[in-house]
């Protein structure tokens, strides 16, 4: 006998709003029908570029078109849904003026791998819209991560699954394909404080700021260093494989700040992928900045925003903060 016996649909209705459990149920309905073009691969035709960029000037992989495409449909279409912003259009798109809340996505975090048959995966946020019977505009998404309501993310790996926050705690889902729908399997997800497991690119490390050079190679130096234990290092590339890592066993992510491209304050957006994941990260336990900064606390200034990201156990997110505040540098290599 299945000891799962929770679906999504019975914990919305237990846990969130009309609205809110609306929105996210047609989240979750579009993630089916992305998982099911990524089981048929390269016989779905989806595998390949779509022979152009989004607006971070990337070039677009043919199921990161399919993925916006089939999101951004079904949300607009969703009567509580006053606003959509996804990261590969280069502007917001206004819903249903009588909706109550706006969504931001990235329709495939890690496309990239597609093609390799390794992990990708869909992120979203879900924001409170105040104007109410007005059309949506781009300055009504531009809210503080502390104003979500709802995050998330769905992993399409060997499983499917969804991880998300409605601010009380993290929960986790898996996909049952013989049910088509996602079943509870973890309703109270916790990081440790302490962990002896980080995530960095470590080829580019001649153009990390001091303190981040000084964290990571205080933990190559392992047992002999001033840690004073060994680390291991995973690197997926992919955001939402090395954040689920963290999820379920532990672990740092960080995409700092670097000087390989002036001007370009970060890799990773803000509204699409910072916010999303810093709240499921603290909901879980753990901690997320821009390696100085809360990430939640960032007010945006546009939707496509960058931002560096320091997240996962709380003791090293600390640790790299302090190590930046004893350097009297702020995340983006200005003096504090």
């Amino acid at each position: 006998m299945n000891a799962y016996s929770t679906t999504l649909a019975q914990y919305l209705e237990q846990h969130a709003t009309d609205a809110l459990a609306s929105a996210i149920t047609t989240l979750a309905t579009a993630s089916i029908s992305i998982s099911h073009l990524l089981d048929k691969g390269a016989l779905a035709g989806i595998h390949g570029e779509a022979g152009n960029q989004n607006v971070q000037g990337e070039a677009q992989k043919k199921l990161d078109v399919i993925s916006n495409d089939l999101l951004l449909s079904a949300l607009t279409h969703n009567p509580h849904c006053a606003g959509v912003a996804s990261e590969e259009l280069d502007e917001i798109s206004p819903a249903n003026n009588d909706g109550t809340l706006l969504v931001t996505f990235d329709p495939l975090d890690g496309s990239s791998n597609i093609d390799i048959n390794m992990t990708v995966g869909t992120i979203f946020s879900i924001l409170p819209y105040h104007r109410q019977g007005q059309k949506a505009c781009e300055d009504d998404f531009l809210q503080a991560g502390v104003n979500q309501v709802a995050a998330g993310y769905f992993i399409y790996g060997t499983s499917t699954m969804l991880a998300l926050t409605l601010g009380r705690g993290v929960a986790m889902f898996s996909f049952d394909p013989s049910s088509q729908a996602y079943v509870l399997i973890n309703d109270k997800v916790s990081i440790n404080h302490s962990t002896q497991e980080y995530a960095i690119n470590a080829s580019n490390r001649r153009y990390w700021l001091p303190p981040v050079q000084e964290y990571i190679d205080g933990l190559v130096a392992g047992d002999t260093g001033v840690r004073g234990k060994d680390f291991n290092t995973r690197w997926v590339a992919a955001m939402i494989a090395d954040v689920h890592r963290i999820l379920i066993r532990g672990g740092v992510f960080m995409y700092p700040y670097d000087t390989k491209i002036a001007g370009k304050a970060g890799k990773l957006r803000l509204m699409y992928e910072a916010n999303p994941m810093s709240f499921v990260i603290e909901q879980a336990g753990g901690a997320s900045t821009d390696a100085v900064q809360r990430i939640m606390d960032i007010t945006p200034t546009h939707i496509h925003q960058r931002v560096p990201v320091v997240l996962g156990a709380k003791e090293e997110v600390e640790y790299i903060k302090d190590l930046h505040n004893k350097a009297g540098i702020l995340a983006n290599g200005d003096k504090a």
